[in-house]
C-alpha cells in the first residue's frame, strides 16, 4: 500500500475512532478493508441534501475521487435499479456504499466473533461483506445475498480482486439462505418495515439480527434482536441507520388527488406529527401501521399521512404562515390524521418514552412492538 493510500484510510479511521460507541475491532476492520476497493471509478456522492449530489470520476479527477471515498460521505453506485446512467445524478438511489460511520455503527451492534457464521442481507458494492469477513476470520463464513445479478456480479468481483473469501447468492434476501443456516449472526443492509421470520428460524439459539428498521413513520431505528430456543426473536432498537429500502418492501405509488377529498381543521399542528421524536414515530406506526412523511415550502409545513394497504387512502395537514388555523385534506374514508394524532397523545400519556424504551418481539405467526417489558404491547400482533 503506497504512503498516500495509507494517509486516506488513517484519516477515515480517526473518524471512525470519534465515535464513543464504536470499539476498536470496528476500526481495526476498516483499516484492514480499504473503502477504495469497493467503489467504481464513476459514482454519485451524496453528501447530504440530493441537490448537493456530485459526479466522481476515477480518471478525470483521481483527487476529488479519493477524497470522497475516504470522507464520511454515502456513495451511490446505482440509479433506478441500473435504468439510468450515474452521471444523470437524478433518479431513485438503489444501490450504494453506505456512510462508513453508518457501516461502523451496525457492525458494532452487531458484533460479531471470530469463527461465526455470518448472513448478509444485500451485497451492494460488497465492503460490508469484506468487512464481515475480516471480522469472523478464516474458520468463519459469510454468506452474502443480493437480490440484482449486476449488483452480485461486481460485489463478486470486488471480493476476488480484495482477495476476500465471502460468498455472494443471488436472491431475495427476505427468504434469507437456508441451504447455509444455520447462522449466528443476520446482518440486514437495507430498510426493513416486515422483519421476514426467515432470518429468525435460520439463526441459532442466542444468535443476533441486525437491521435498519424503517416503518415508515418519521425517522428509522436500528433493531437488535436475539434469536430464542422457542423460535422467537426479542429486542430493542438501540440507534437510528438509514438505508435503501429492500425491493420486495419499498411503498407501493399513490393514487393522485382527483379532487374528490375533503377538508376539515384540526387543532393539532403538523409539525407536532410531523417532527415527532424518534420515540412517538415508532408509536404511531406502531399503533396505526401507516406511513408519514413532510414537506416544507417557502411559507407551507405539510405532513402526509398515507395507508400501505389502500394507495387511495392518504391525508395531508397543512400550516400555512401566519394563519392560526391548520387544514386537513383527506382521501378516502379512513381517519387517518385522526388515527395519528390520537396515537401521539397515548404516546404522551406514557410519559413521553424514547426510542430506547421501545422493543419488538418477532414470532412464528407475527411480531408485535412493546414498551419497556415484552407484556407491555403497543400493538396487536401482526404478520412479517
Amino acid at each position: 500500500m503506497d504512503e498516500a493510500t495509507a494517509r486516506h484510510i488513517e484519516r477515515l479511521v480517526a473518524y471512525i475512532d470519534g465515535f464513543d460507541d464504536i470499539q476498536g475491532f470496528v476500526a481495526e476492520a476498516i483499516r484492514a478493508v480499504p473503502r477504495h476497493l469497493f467503489v467504481p471509478d464513476v459514482a454519485l456522492a451524496t453528501p447530504g441534501d440530493p441537490d448537493e449530489a456530485f459526479v466522481i470520476d476515477r480518471v478525470a479527477d483521481p483527487d476529488t475521487w479519493w477524497d470522497t471515498v475516504y470522507s464520511r460521505s454515502p456513495i451511490v453506485t446505482q440509479l433506478d435499479d441500473g435504468g439510468t446512467g450515474i452521471r444523470a445524478r437524478t433518479g431513485a438511489y438503489t444501490s450504494s456504499s453506505s456512510a462508513p460511520s453508518t457501516v461502523a455503527h451496525l457492525l458494532q451492534i452487531l458484533d460479531p466473533e471470530p469463527g461465526d457464521r455470518v448472513l448478509e442481507v444485500g451485497t451492494g458494492t460488497g465492503w460490508t461483506a469484506a468487512l464481515l469477513a475480516h471480522l469472523v476470520g478464516l474458520h468463519g463464513s459469510v454468506t452474502s445475498i443480493e437480490i440484482d445479478q449486476m449488483v452480485a456480479d461486481q460485489a463478486a468481483r470486488n471480493l476476488a480482486s480484495a482477495g476476500v473469501r465471502a460468498d455472494v447468492v443471488v436472491g431475495d434476501g427476505a427468504d434469507g439462505c437456508s441451504r447455509r443456516a444455520p447462522y449466528d449472526r443476520v446482518h440486514v443492509t437495507c430498510g426493513i418495515r416486515s422483519i421476514p421470520y426467515a432470518w429468525v428460524e435460520q439463526c441459532r439459539p442466542g444468535g443476533v439480527v441486525v437491521l435498519p428498521y424503517c416503518p415508515g413513520f418519521g425517522g428509522d431505528h436500528v433493531l437488535r434482536l436475539v434469536t430464542l430456543p422457542d423460535g422467537t426473536a426479542i429486542g430493542r432498537f438501540p440507534g437510528h441507520a438509514s438505508y435503501m429500502m429492500m425491493r420486495s418492501q419499498r411503498p407501493i405509488p399513490y393514487v393522485a388527488d382527483d379532487g374528490s377529498g375533503q377538508h376539515h381543521p384540526t387543532p393539532v399542528h403538523p409539525r407536532t406529527i410531523g417532527l415527532a421524536p424518534p420515540g412517538a414515530d415508532l408509536a404511531m406506526a406502531a399503533i396505526t401501521g401507516l406511513y408519514s412523511h413532510i414537506s416544507r415550502e417557502e411559507n407551507r409545513f405539510l405532513t402526509y399521512v398515507l395507508n400501505p394497504a389502500d394507495p387511495g387512502e392518504w391525508a395531508v395537514a397543512v400550516h400555512q404562515r401566519g394563519d392560526p388555523d391548520h387544514i386537513v385534506y383527506q382521501m378516502g374514508d379512513r381517519p387517518l390524521w385522526e388515527e395519528v394524532t390520537d396515537a401521539y397523545f397515548r404516546w404522551v400519556g406514557w410519559g413521553e418514552p424514547g426510542r430506547d424504551r421501545f422493543g419488538m418481539t418477532v414470532a412464528p405467526e407475527g411480531r408485535h412492538v412493546w414498551l419497556d417489558t415484552p407484556d407491555h404491547v403497543v400493538c396487536g400482533l401482526s404478520r412479517g
